[in-house]
């Protein structure tokens, strides 16, 4: 897929246009992205910040996304595990920005060489825009190489 076509589509779902989510930024190699929330009334907490499920929606599936459209057919890639600290009140807009660089596809590609199952770990900061970290989120993923059938390894 395009990654103008993903970035229009992840721009009009649902649970992240009702939340004001956006993909304000994607690469055409799917090599880094930048996601964006401002504070609205509708995405905000009792005490009149983010809301923290809208912030970990922000950053969960654009590492799983990028890599499947990175690595391709030949790999299975899910997202297994996550976690997110709040660190300080979130206000204004706030972003994250998602980096996939050639160390992280070496890694990939010397763990998953035999078909092994691979369980990276990224951490993901979310700042406003004073550039402060506001949460700080980790995404585990499974990746694993495909047999010459199709299914994983």
């Amino acid at each position: 897929m395009k990654s103008t076509t993903l970035k229009r589509l992840i721009n009009i779902y649902p649970p992240y246009w009702g939340t004001g989510i956006r993909l304000s930024h994607i690469t055409d190699d799917y090599r880094e992205a930048t996601v964006t929330m401002k504070l609205r009334f509708y995405n905000r907490n009792y005490v009149n910040t983010h809301f923290g499920g809208s912030l970990y929606a922000m950053v969960d599936p654009f590492y799983m996304l990028m890599l499947m459209n990175i690595l391709g057919r030949d790999f299975v890639v899910w997202d297994q595990a996550a976690t997110i600290e709040f660190l300080s009140p979130a206000r204004g807009t706030v972003s994250a920005r998602f980096v996939v660089d050639d160390t992280m596809l070496e890694d990939i590609e010397t763990h998953t060489a035999g078909g092994e199952k691979y369980l990276p770990r990224f951490g993901i900061d979310i700042i406003d825009e004073h550039g402060t970290v506001v949460a700080r989120a980790t995404k585990t993923l499974y990746i694993r190489r495909k047999n010459r059938e199709g299914g994983a390894g």
